[in-house]
């Protein structure tokens, strides 16, 4: 038993653009326009620029999950490039980040249906968070049902995905194609504005970046796709593109309607949008937004089981997370994921942590690009399918420094030491799973148990090697 090559190139374009298109669209358009200084000339293009960063470290990353066709191939990828002290580091980082976000967006899934009944004040926690439990549970069932499930929800949650944000677009052209006053005066005027410094523009890349957060899911589960030499750059190529324009076409929408005041003034820009439009269907956005915060979850579960399962099969986490169940789906995995969630639902006041995560996530694809550029070094004879452009690897690494640093340089704050703790705590951590690792009969009754509970089999030993050839990004394109 093992995972099952079940996705195609159509099943993974659904699986990016949904996982893409998450609650950033709807909530970065204020902090992008905020650390533009309220330029709209600026934070237009950053939206631009954003995507062609996207697109070059999505690249990047790329060649790890098609050189190392296997789930949670960045954590294999970091394992077998940079030790395994770096691979555990990793590890520890994603174990506490992918809880906190998806514990944040069952809280916002919940805050969005709950509030229309709620008009005059606020919805009860109690409410929500029961609400945000129950989704949270609904999707760990659907991920225990395998990968071809989930791509199959997602192939109809992005009808209604797509259909809010082409409605949104389509409306701001058109209004802009009337010719209003109200509606073209800020495009008009869209150089005056003062010009922000650069380490706003940095903060305003980083808000921006988040919209676009969710590009590795195909990488994270690239044991799992077919022919992934091909299929993995093609989705990239595909769907990236297809999200730029639909987002900057959104904030065009939004400026048309909106001042940039009203913009950085709330927190939904998407529902102040629609009260302004149309307040009577002001619920479509709500559902819409909360649909697409849906199937960004359902795939962030799955991509976050794939790292336990891959690190559980390394011997950094217990065997019972790498088993299978009948659906070739690693249940015990999904079902850790669920309950740190729900401990972190319950406890909502630990939300607040996921601000140190971004930090983190930059970290992150720094190593990975510096372990590319060993394995490039060390094993040039490594068969590569995808073999990205050494700039865009470069770039990747300059793009990590620039957001890393600048922020950090032109104005420090305590967050950033308490993000650092956070991050190299995980190297104490692993010094003790080493030195203090030991193995007692009691882990293997406990396993035995769980393996009766779940119904799970460890899996077969595969050959994660797909093909010998070597592709280039032109010839990808071609």
């Amino acid at each position: 038993m093992q995972l099952l090559r079940a996705i195609g190139f159509f099943h993974g374009n659904i699986l990016l653009f949904c996982v893409t298109t998450g609650a950033g669209i709807f909530v970065s358009p204020k902090g992008v326009l905020k650390y533009s200084s309220l330029n709209i000339a600026v934070s237009l293009s950053i939206w631009a620029a954003c995507a062609v960063l996207t697109m070059i470290t999505a690249l990047s990353l790329a060649e790890m999950g098609t050189t190392f066709p296997r789930s949670g191939a960045p954590y294999y990828f970091l394992k077998r490039s940079l030790g395994s002290s770096v691979a555990f580091l990793s590890l520890w980082i994603k174990l506490f980040t992918y809880p906190l976000g998806i514990a944040t967006q069952s809280l916002i899934i919940s805050t969005y249906l709950i509030q229309p009944f709620y008009t005059r004040c606020p919805a009860p926690e109690l409410l929500k968070k029961c609400l945000a439990l129950a989704t949270l549970w609904s999707l760990g069932l659907l991920n225990a049902r395998g990968v071809l499930t989930v791509a199959w929800f997602q192939s109809i949650s992005i009808l209604v995905k797509m259909a809010v944000l082409c409605f949104i677009s389509l409306t701001g052209i058109v209004l802009i194609g009337t010719g209003k006053k109200e509606n073209v005066a800020r495009f008009e005027k869209a150089f005056d504005a003062e010009l922000p410094g650069v380490s706003q523009i940095a903060e305003a890349f980083l808000q921006g970046l988040f919209a676009y957060s969710g590009t590795s899911v195909l990488i994270n589960i690239a044991g799992e796709i077919k022919n992934p030499g091909e299929n993995i750059p093609k989705s990239l190529i595909t769907v990236l593109p297809t999200v730029a324009v639909i987002y900057v076409l959104v904030n065009i929408s939004y400026l048309t309607v909106l001042t940039p005041q009203e913009i950085i003034s709330t927190d939904a820009v998407a529902v102040t949008w629609m009260d302004k439009v149309i307040p009577s269907m002001q619920w479509v956005i709500s559902f819409g937004i909360s649909t697409s915060i849906v199937s960004n979850m359902c795939c962030t579960i799955l991509s976050a089981s794939r790292l336990f399962y891959t690190a559980s099969q390394e011997g950094q986490l217990p065997l019972i997370f790498s088993m299978l169940n009948n659906y070739f789906s690693p249940t015990v995995a999904i079902t850790q994921i669920i309950i740190l969630t729900s401990f972190l639902i319950i406890s909502s006041d630990l939300i607040n942590l996921i601000k140190y995560s971004g930090l983190a996530t930059w970290v992150l694809r720094g190593l990975y690009m510096i372990g590319l550029l060993k394995l490039r070094y060390q094993e040039p004879n490594l068969p590569r399918p995808y073999k990205v452009p050494l700039p865009f690897v470069l770039g990747s690494i300059a793009i990590s420094l620039f957001l890393i640093l600048t922020p950090m340089i032109q104005s420090p704050t305590v967050e950033y030491i308490y993000g650092f703790i956070f991050i190299f705590s995980g190297l104490l951590c692993y010094w003790l799973h080493v030195h203090i690792n030991q193995h007692y009969v009691c882990f293997d009754k406990v396993t035995c148990y769980l393996q009766l509970l779940f119904n799970v089999s460890p899996p077969e030993d595969q050959d994660d090697g797909i093909s010998t050839g070597e592709k280039h990004l032109e010839e990808i394109v071609l």
